[in-house]
Parts: C-alpha cells; sequence; structure tokens
C-alpha cells in the first residue's frame, strides 16, 4: 500500500524587507526525468549534473533501476547511469510507484509500450485521480496493452509490444507528455513514428533525442509542429548538464516582483522558448526582468535572471500561451492579483487535469485572499488589487505543489499572512524552496505551523 506523506501546514508572513541575493533554482524537472530515461535507454554511461532532486524525479531513478539500468548517484545532483539499450529494459519484480508525478507516469507509459515486458505503475492519492487514456490510447497502436481503473486511472498494467508497430498520431491537445510518450515507444518500432501537434509544446524530449544520436526531423506546421522519428536507432551515452527550472524560477521571481524594493538574481536559469511564457508575460505587464549571460548547456539556451520590483498591468494572455507556460498559470495568477486593472487568462482547459483541477484551484486560492475572480468556460479572469492582495485566508492545495508554492508566494506580498494546508508536496519538485525564500527574505518568512 502506498504511503501518503503527512501534511505539512504553513504559513507566510508578508516580508518586513525587500527580497535581496542571489540564488539557483532546482534542475529543470522535465529535463531530468528524461536524462534518466534516456541514460538508461543509451549504450554506455550517462554523466548527468544539475539532477533535480525532488520526490518525482527519484520515483523516476527508482523505476529506471528496477526496469534493469544501473543508476547511481555520485554527488547532489550528480549521477550515473549505465544504460541497457534500445529494447534491453527488463520486467521489474515489483510495481513501479510514481509518487506524485504525472510526468514520469505518462512518459513511462511510452517507455515501456515498446518493451516486451508485464509491469504495474501506481501512484500516491493525487496521480490515482489523474486520466491516463490520453497516452494509453495512442499507445495502443503500437501493439501494447493496457489495462487501468475506470476512468483510465492509475493502477495501470502495461504488457508492452514485442515488435511495436510506428505510430502515426495527431495529439488532440497540446500535451509535451503525450507527444513524448508516442515518441519514446516509438524508440523501439521499426520504421518512422510521426506525431503531429498543432501546438508547439515544449521540445525537450526532441532536443534530448537528438543529444543521444536519434534522427529526429521538426517540420513547422502553422502554429504546431510534425515530428517524426527514426526507430530502433543506437542511442548512445552523452553527458546531461540540467538547467534551472524555469518553473521553479518564477515563485522567487514573483515573489520579488510583488515585494516593493526587492532586487533578486536567479542564476542558470533555462530559457527554451517553448518553456519561458510566463516571462515574456511578466514582461507584458510591466515586470522589470532581465536575462544576462546567455549560453547553451546540454543543447538548451540557459541566462541568469535579474528580476525587480515595481509595478504591474493587468493585461489579456492569449490562449496559444498556454503550452509555453501551462504550470506557471497559479504563480502568474498571484501576480495579477497585485497588478492594476484585469488580466484574463484564456484558454485553460488543460489546467483541469494537472495534479489537481487547476483552474479551480487557483480561483480558490485568490478567492480566499481577498481577490476578485472569476472563470469563464476556460479563462481565468482576475481583477488586480493595484498593490498587495488583502490576504488573510487558507489555501487548500489538493496535494499540488504549484497550488502550495503560489499561494505561499501570494502571503509574502499581501497584506495579512497566507496559510496553506499542507506544504508537503513542494518537496516532490522544489526541496528547500521555504529554506530559499527565506534566506531572500533575510528571516523566516515561510514557516510551519501545528495542524
Amino acid at each position: 500500500m502506498h504511503a501518503e506523506a503527512t501534511p505539512r501546514p504553513s504559513l507566510a508572513r508578508p516580508a518586513t524587507a525587500p527580497l535581496a541575493g542571489e540564488v539557483t533554482v532546482p534542475g529543470d524537472k522535465s529535463i531530468s526525468h528524461r536524462a534518466l530515461m534516456f541514460g538508461a535507454l543509451a549504450v554506455g554511461t550517462t554523466e548527468i549534473t544539475g539532477l533535480l532532486e525532488g520526490e518525482d524525479v527519484l520515483r523516476t531513478a527508482a523505476a529506471m533501476r528496477a526496469l534493469g539500468a544501473q543508476v547511481t548517484q555520485l554527488a547532489p545532483g550528480h549521477w550515473r547511469v549505465a544504460g541497457r539499450g534500445i529494447g534491453g529494459l527488463v520486467e521489474p519484480a515489483e510495481v513501479l510507484d510514481m509518487g506524485n508525478s504525472g510526468t514520469a507516469a505518462r512518459l513511462l507509459c511510452g517507455l515501456l509500450a515498446g518493451h516486451p515486458i508485464f509491469a504495474v505503475m501506481t501512484g500516491d492519492a493525487s496521480l490515482r485521480k489523474r486520466p491516463m487514456k490520453r497516452v494509453t490510447d495512442p499507445l495502443s497502436a503500437t501493439g501494447a496493452r493496457f489495462a487501468t481503473r475506470a476512468g483510465g486511472r492509475l493502477p495501470l498494467a502495461v504488457e508492452g509490444a514485442a515488435d511495436p508497430l510506428p505510430l502515426d498520431y495527431a495529439v488532440p491537445v497540446a500535451s509535451a507528455q503525450v507527444k513524448s510518450a508516442c515518441l519514446l515507444a516509438g524508440l523501439c518500432a521499426r520504421g518512422i513514428t510521426r506525431v503531429a501537434e498543432a501546438e508547439a509544446t515544449r521540445d525537450h524530449t526532441e532536443n534530448m533525442l537528438r543529444h543521444f544520436g536519434a534522427t529526429v526531423h521538426v517540420a513547422v506546421q502553422g502554429a504546431g509542429r510534425v515530428i517524426e522519428l527514426t526507430g530502433q536507432p543506437e542511442l548512445v551515452a552523452a553527458p546531461v548538464v540540467v538547467p534551472g527550472d524555469p518553473s521553479s524560477a518564477a515563485f522567487p521571481a514573483v515573489a520579488a516582483l510583488l515585494v516593493p524594493g526587492s532586487a533578486v538574481t536567479i542564476r542558470g536559469v533555462g530559457m527554451n522558448k517553448l518553456r519561458a511564457g510566463l516571462f515574456a508575460t511578466l514582461a507584458e505587464m510591466g515586470a522589470a526582468i532581465e536575462a544576462q549571460s546567455h549560453r547553451l548547456e546540454g543543447g538548451e539556451p540557459v541566462a541568469d535572471l535579474v528580476v525587480r520590483a515595481g509595478t504591474l498591468r493587468g493585461i489579456e494572455v492569449p490562449a496559444e500561451r498556454a503550452p509555453s507556460m501551462i504550470d506557471e498559470y497559479p504563480v502568474l495568477a498571484v501576480a495579477a492579483a497585485a497588478a492594476h486593472g484585469t488580466t484574463r487568462m484564456r484558454g485553460l482547459k488543460e489546467l483541469r487535469v494537472k495534479e489537481s483541477d487547476r483552474l479551480a484551484a487557483t480561483a480558490a486560492l485568490l478567492a480566499a485572499n481577498g481577490v476578485a475572480v472569476e472563470i469563464e468556460g476556460d479563462d481565468l479572469i482576475v481583477h488586480g488589487a493595484g498593490g498587495p492582495p488583502p490576504g488573510g485566508g487558507r489555501v487548500v492545495t489538493h496535494m499540488d505543489h504549484r497550488i502550495a508554492m503560489s499561494a505561499l508566494v501570494l502571503g509574502l506580498g499581501a497584506r495579512a499572512a497566507v496559510a496553506v494546508d499542507d506544504a508537503a508536496f513542494i518537496e516532490t519538485s522544489f526541496p528547500g524552496f521555504a529554506a530559499l525564500v527565506n534566506r531572500l527574505a533575510g528571516g523566516a518568512a515561510i514557516t510551519e505551523t501545528a495542524a
């Protein structure tokens, strides 16, 4: 039976001084998952530096070990993976427990679909509520067989295909997870796997496939892309430097924007243009964010971000920007709560199937803290306070780390403290979050409280 984390209620108090200093944020979670998986599929030994060591990624590391790869931590953030080669994974002896990670679970479905092995996957209470049909339906066309609970939910059993067929699939909703699962399955198939997406989503899988030696062709098609992968390549071990996660950098960045007088530098942040929608949006709102020292690390663009507090204004955020910032809407909504005027974020249907119904949870977060907010269809409308929002509320996090961190950031910039019912899940993606914020604040701005 899966043991759930003990709840850790927490409180964020309004900052009494400007946030100041230089920080680095944990390694990019999306790239960390993929580095471990591709290392396991490659021939030879892959060295990974900057790996995110949150619970989500550690679940992927454990799953790769269970599938036969040798995965070793050499030092904090420094890992070594001795791979099995394409088609070389072995049947796991135990159930694969993916904890809270939807990315790990969905990508693993693709990886398992192409191997002639049987495996069972589960997760924590939050992950067991999340739909997997969006990946199991297209992956079934490879010849793999899936069995799930009602509604396509975990626990899930998969019997991979002995001779998987290549896929030709048009992804119906913008989802890097679905695209990546199809490409992972295609690695084991003879011939060309073709995936079309109507909107371009984060391309870390395509970048890493090339980094490990696969042949990948990408053609722009309108606002989207068509990705073609030549199956059964020999992936060759290659070093991976994981950049700082832009989704994690969003939280200290917005905190710095909200607390008057703040000036914060965030070092080594991944600036992939398909992930940087939040920073473009904040700039449109008038945020003072400067990217410095641009460089490439492991095929991914990286920069240092200098963020200074200032006045924000409400804007309209177009729906087509959603794929480049899908995880950042809760913290963007917090920034909008302090802006002058109204911010309308369009086309957020995808938020309804995250760790929680993030659209509803984000609206509830704001409403509990005196912010005027509405949901119209799939749009989120935030009426800014033109300064510090009221605060003073208690937020139900629904075991969603991004809702928890967004609420705590709101507390730093609000007129009254903000409480969350559970901050335990923050460790899954941003270990040391409270300590980092407290260091910038020069004191205990975020503290645990009694249940």
